[in-house]
């Protein structure tokens, strides 16, 4: 869900959790263009540039104002033992295997508040009005969406407790998945069937950054989809080719200036889908929940 790392980990340019990311978007990117999944609406050029503005202002915020507490509270919190998996007598592989379940699972939770709030989806909404969905838009966030999130992070940690190390695994798993969930990359479609029975994979996230009412509102999965196999939200029947990326009701070319993005959460909302698109799709579908080509 977001990519923009809310407790900078990986903060430093020469730390290798930071190579390790670049190398990813670099080799995502050659992907995605030479192996798209769905056809793009808008020039490529002028959505990055947008798209890399509000990242960078992001990134700024969680930098200056995120990362000096967030390293106050993972050090206290790994010193002090705080925290379930902290308090609870286990040996130190199974902290970590609870550590990282708990955290995903968490923040499975968190992905839905974004959207079941009103005031959290008027933030969270900048990142799924970007017309077209590839590795660029995993970066894009407004800034007080990453602030609201690393507030959650903070809850994350103390509640739950762990090992530095357990920490940076997960925000490492976490930032790599997010920006293969968000690619376009069109993947053989009988490997992705199997990826996705563990991970979310581009064509699950695709349709959760779908027009329609009941797609958007699916798939809330970070890293491991077992997570809306649980809870009955996994939606994965849907035609790529039916999709159409964005909101309903910021559709519009002017929505997606800068100014406007950053402005928008501020402003009176305006309807976010008409009746036409919480309708079902007018294609057909297969009968079981597995992803089409």
């Amino acid at each position: 869900m977001f990519a923009v790392d809310p407790f900078g980990i990986a903060a430093s340019p020469l730390n290798p959790s930071v190579l390790l990311l670049i190398l990813a978007i670099a080799i995502l990117f050659a992907l995605e263009r030479t192996f798209p999944l769905r056809r793009q609406k808008q020039p490529l050029g002028r959505r990055i540039v947008v798209n890399a503005v509000v990242a960078a202002l992001a990134i700024a915020a969680a930098l200056m104002i995120v990362r000096p507490v967030a390293s106050w509270l993972l050090e206290a919190v790994s010193q002090n033992r705080w925290g379930l998996t902290g308090i609870m007598q286990m040996p130190v592989p199974l902290q970590g295997v609870a550590t990282f379940l708990l955290l995903d699972l968490s923040f499975y939770y968190w992905h839905r508040a974004n959207h079941a709030w009103p005031f959290l989806w008027r933030f969270h909404n900048v990142h799924h009005v970007d017309p077209d969905l590839d590795i660029s838009t995993s970066v894009r966030f407004h800034f007080l969406e990453i602030a609201f999130s690393a507030a959650f992070r903070a809850l994350q940690v103390v509640v739950i407790g762990g090992e530095l190390w357990m920490f940076v695994i997960y925000e490492s798993a976490f930032q790599l998945n997010t920006l293969f969930q968000h690619s376009n990359i069109r993947l053989p479609i009988t490997i992705e069937r199997w990826i996705v029975l563990i991970f979310v994979t581009p064509r699950m996230h695709g349709i959760h950054h779908s027009k329609r009412f009941h797609d958007v509102n699916s798939n809330w999965s970070s890293v491991f989809s077992w997570w809306d196999r649980l809870h009955g939200t996994l939606n994965l029947n849907v035609p790529q080719a039916a999709i159409d990326i964005g909101v309903p009701g910021y559709s519009e070319p002017r929505d997606n200036r800068i100014l406007q993005l950053l402005l928008m959460p501020l402003r009176p909302q305006r309807s976010y889908w008409s009746a036409e698109w919480k309708l079902p799709y007018p294609v057909q579908r297969d009968a079981g929940n597995v992803l089409p080509e």
